[in-house]
């Protein structure tokens, strides 16, 4: 295949760029998105949590809940511990089902955390509420996913709302703005035996 001349490069990127510019142009509305993270791939926590500094650092206020996290110490709780006025990051969960082995005891725990996050949802104050690993509970039927829905439905118009977790419900990826399905490719932990790290999981 024959190389471009930096003369017919520049003309390409000029034309996409007409292109991309005419396509911003036309996007005029604003509003709260709902964003699902889903998947078997690792990242899903980690991408809310990104959108949670990009929001602090626009000084927005944010309010995070952890349903299954919370039983360890977080390198990002103790990072966004250090912006009080700006996050309240509250790990709810007392560890993976399998780890705790007592139903009726996760359902209240998970009961108690979606409270928080309605809490959040309902206060305009915060412009983004994360509900992490929401979509596991919904698995497992610890929540009504019609109480989940009709909160977001309610919701004020300009809060964003990210919930992260494998197995997103349909009806709620149904209801998403934006919906990331994220791919395990390949992972140490399966592969090569490496446990969770500092840094990386947690």
């Amino acid at each position: 295949m024959k190389a471009r001349t930096d003369a017919e490069h520049q003309e390409k990127m000029r034309k996409l760029k007409v292109a991309q510019d005419k396509k911003i142009a036309s996007k005029t509305i604003e509003k709260g998105l709902v964003i699902v993270h889903t998947g078997t791939g690792k990242g899903k926590t980690s991408a809310a949590l990104g959108m949670v500094v990009r929001a602090i650092g626009h000084g927005m206020k944010v309010g995070v809940i952890q349903f299954v996290k919370g039983a360890m110490q977080t390198g990002e709780k103790a990072v966004f511990d250090r912006f009080p006025d700006l996050v309240e990051f509250r790990p709810m969960g007392e560890g993976f089902t399998w780890d705790t082995q007592d139903r009726s005891r996760d359902i209240a725990v998970a009961r108690a955390a979606w409270d928080e996050v309605k809490r959040m949802i309902a206060d305009p104050s915060y412009q983004m509420v994360v509900a992490d690993e929401l979509n596991i509970v919904l698995r497992y039927d610890y929540l009504p996913l019609d109480e989940v829905l009709a909160a977001l439905e309610d919701k004020p118009e300009m809060t964003h709302v990210i919930i992260t977790g494998r197995n997103a419900p349909q009806t709620l990826i149904d209801a998403a703005d934006l919906v990331t399905d994220m791919t395990q490719v390949k992972h140490p932990f399966r592969e090569q035996n490496v446990k969770a790290q500092r840094g990386i999981e947690f």
